[in-house]
Formats: C-alpha cells, structure tokens, sequence
C-alpha cells in the first residue's frame, strides 16, 4: 500500500499533534477508525484539525479509572488522519481516522481550546509510512483455530469468508485494534517494533484468551 497523495510525508509531520485519550482504542498505522465526537472540547479538536492538516493522536490514558480533564497518558500512540467526515442534526462528528504514524509524545503544549497537545518524536517510527509489503509470516490455520475459539467465547460472530481472504498485514491489524484485549495488551501490540513482532503477539494474546476461557468453563467442586 502507498499512501493517498493528500497523506503528509513523514518529513512534513507536524512537530506538535493534539491528542484524544481513550481507554481500550487502538489506532494502528494504515488501520481505520470510526469515532462519534460530541464533547465540546474534542468538537473544538476536530475543528482545528480539519483547518489544519487533519491529524490527532490517540493515546491511551495509563490508569483506566483516573478521572479529570487531564489523565496521565502513555507514552506512545498512533496519530490518524481526519478521512471521512460527517456532521449530525444533534451536534456530533462522525469521523473516520487513518492511521499514519506512531509517536512518542515528549511534553505537554499549553492550549486555549480544552483539548490537549503534546510535542511529538516521530523518529523511533519511521518505518511505519514505508511501503507496506505483505511479508508477514503467519501461521492462519493456528490463528483461525484460536480465533474460532476467541470469538465463540466472546459471542463474536465471524465471516470467514472475508476473513480468509484478507492479506495478513491488514488482518493482523484489523484484529489488533477490533478484539477486546485489555488496555495494557492493546498498548503492547502498539508498541510492538514491527509488524511481524505484533503478529506474534496477536496470535499469543487469542490463544491465551481462548485457553483461558476454555478452562472458565471447567466445573468446580
């Protein structure tokens, strides 16, 4: 996959990037995300964004319960960029994010507008806006067997016909940020340092979980 000719180069990326801190999302470089945004502040983001060059940062908050306007956030996230757009009759965007680039968010940016902005190092992730080549090496009978088993127990209906004919890298993806792992395992597949690390810690996280539930199931006495 190249990118569209409106995505920024990775020399053209911003030195400073708002951010949306949200729990359990992940945003993964070339994945896609729908958002439903209606909080002032985030509509205010959006907004700039769009005026701008269209990127946020998602970011996930270290502690899950922390409350305020400013939760203590990880370190690295995923910036996407602002690809469909729409407005609805009781005040929200819907929006879609692509994702383009990680970044390590280095300090926080004063802002008058409610939302938060960090200084960006986008250095470590270069990798992530070159070609993609689907070089991935994954085992599908093993992950299809741990993903009949992930989903069933989940209550997650599954096309396999789709999923069988998807390319291993936009699959790995897909499957990455749409499971419902735990914050902190969503936060390793993101740092995972490349594609094929992530691939093996997908495949480990379904079996884990499947054989977890699995033994839930076990009577006791």
């Amino acid at each position: 996959m190249t990118w569209p000719p409106f995505f920024p180069s990775f020399d053209d990326l911003s030195q400073t990037l708002p951010i949306f801190p949200l729990t359990g999302v992940l945003l993964l470089p070339r994945g896609q995300l729908p958002l439903n945004i209606f909080e002032p502040r985030y509509i205010a983001m959006i907004d700039d964004a769009l005026s701008s060059d269209r990127l946020i940062g998602m970011i996930q908050p270290v502690d899950a319960a922390a409350n305020g306007a400013a939760p203590e956030v990880y370190t690295t996230g995923c910036a996407g960029r602002i690809t469909t757009f729409d407005e609805t009759d009781d005040g929200r965007y819907l929006i879609t994010l692509t994702g383009l680039c990680r970044f390590n968010s280095e300090e926080e940016v004063s802002t008058t507008r409610g939302y938060r902005r960090v200084k960006t190092d986008w250095s470590p992730f270069q990798d992530d806006m070159a070609p993609a080549e689907d070089c991935l090496q994954v085992d599908r009978e093993r992950l299809r067997q741990a993903l009949s088993i992930y989903f069933n127990r989940q209550g997650i209906s599954a096309n396999w016909d789709a999923i069988d004919g998807t390319p291993d890298d936009r699959l790995v993806t897909s499957l990455a940020m749409i499971c419902p792992f735990a914050a902190c395992e969503k936060q390793a597949l993101l740092e995972a340092p490349t594609p094929q690390e992530r691939a093996s810690l997908l495949l480990s996280l379904i079996e884990m979980a499947a054989i977890d539930n699995q033994g839930s199931d076990t009577p006791r006495h």
